[in-house]
């Protein structure tokens, strides 16, 4: 296997910092910390420069706040500065660590992302199904195969220093970059520590972090090898800590779970979901990446239907304006047309255009009084 020496030069370059910035600030131009961070832009990275050359950089406290959407999820938010370092380090390792990943594993990766997930998934569901076959046609109560479909419980709170350093030391073999790595994890939890080693038995990483996302699917290759090349699974896919196995035996799935869940523990530190791992007939239709998917179509989850209606309502009760109301919708859209959902969405499309009609009329008759 490769190995990489003197990685810590490259990603800390003042060039690479500059890529970084640009990188950083995308979509985030018109933000107050942004604007301040520019203002001194050459002295601000110029200064991020030499703390990391002579080691003497430390990550800001993490700004933590919570996210309901409906699942209730712990956000910790990097500073501007450390989001730059996080930006520095990816920009370099990606490209390495990339090469290694199974074709499957989907998330935060150039080319794949959820759409590229959903479309796997109809494949192997066809593959799988292909007995399901009646007359030349299936219906949902012919279709035959089962789905494992397994979530890792508190994932980004259990992942495993120590393991995670091991498995990046196989590549990379850079005390300086190590250390770097181990401050920004240690971060989460353990503010207003020094950190001494990086060898210590921490866990966690920040859910939010750029790093933390592609520290996720580094360690979590361990078990995208140990499923394809030692399980021998040919229908499987991972989206972060989601995955999903496809097999027309019950009892096959069920040997591989209690593997999986195994191997987990012993090798990785962490274990599976036991409410929210199990196996179900395919014909009943898979909860993954934000659908319900069928053989012949595809559904968006209730939850996220009711997310859009509930903000058509706060805009009746004019909590929001009509402009934010449409900025949402069309993010929603986005995202919903991937389902078979055009009668929703141009019914909740004319539900907001009604609501607006309504608040025009409220203030003419207002403006008149």
């Amino acid at each position: 296997m490769k190995t990489y020496n003197n990685l810590y030069k490259e990603i800390i370059s003042f060039e690479n910092l500059i890529l970084a910035w640009h990188k950083a600030r995308k979509g985030k131009t018109g933000k107050k910390y942004v604007l301040e961070f520019e203002q001194e832009i050459f002295c601000n990275l110029m200064a991020l420069h030499y703390e990391l050359k002579y080691q003497t950089y430390t990550p800001r406290p993490l700004k933590t706040f919570i996210l309901r959407d409906p699942k209730t999820r712990k956000i910790n938010k990097s500073d501007f500065r450390d989001r730059i370092v996080h930006h520095a380090i990816v920009s370099i390792l990606e490209p390495i660590f990339d090469k290694t990943f199974i074709y499957d594993s989907c998330a935060n990766r150039v080319g794949k992302g959820n759409l590229f997930a959903l479309k796997r998934f109809k494949q192997f569901v066809r593959k799988v199904s292909r007995n399901g076959k009646i007359n030349g046609w299936f219906n949902n109560n012919q279709i035959k195969g089962y789905c494992f479909k397994a979530d890792i419980k508190h994932y980004f709170e259990e992942v495993n220093h120590s393991i995670l350093m091991k498995i990046i030391e196989r590549k990379i073999r850079d005390v300086k970059l190590a250390e770097l790595i181990n401050k920004i994890n240690a971060n989460f939890g353990m503010q207003g520590e020094r950190v001494t080693s990086w060898t210590e038995d921490r866990k966690g990483m920040p859910l939010g972090n750029l790093t933390s996302q592609f520290f996720a699917n580094v360690y979590l290759n361990e078990l995208d090898y140990f499923v394809k090349h030692k399980l021998k699974v040919k229908y499987y896919i991972r989206y972060v800590d989601d995955f999903i196995i496809l097999h027309s035996s019950k009892r096959q799935l069920q040997e591989w779970k209690e593997q999986i869940d195994e191997f987990l523990k012993e090798k990785l530190k962490i274990k599976l979901h036991t409410q929210k791992s199990r196996i179900i007939s395919l014909s009943n239709g898979i909860d993954f990446i934000g659908f319900r998917s069928f053989y012949y179509y595809r559904l968006v989850r209730e939850r996220n239907i009711r997310k859009m209606k509930k903000k058509v309502g706060k805009m009746r009760n004019c909590e929001i304006s009509y402009w934010k109301l449409m900025e949402s919708y069309q993010g929603w859209q986005a995202y919903a047309k991937w389902a078979n959902s055009f009668t929703l969405r141009k019914n909740i499309l004319r539900e907001i255009h009604k609501v607006k009609e309504e608040r025009l009329k409220q203030i003419k008759l207002f403006n008149y009084r």
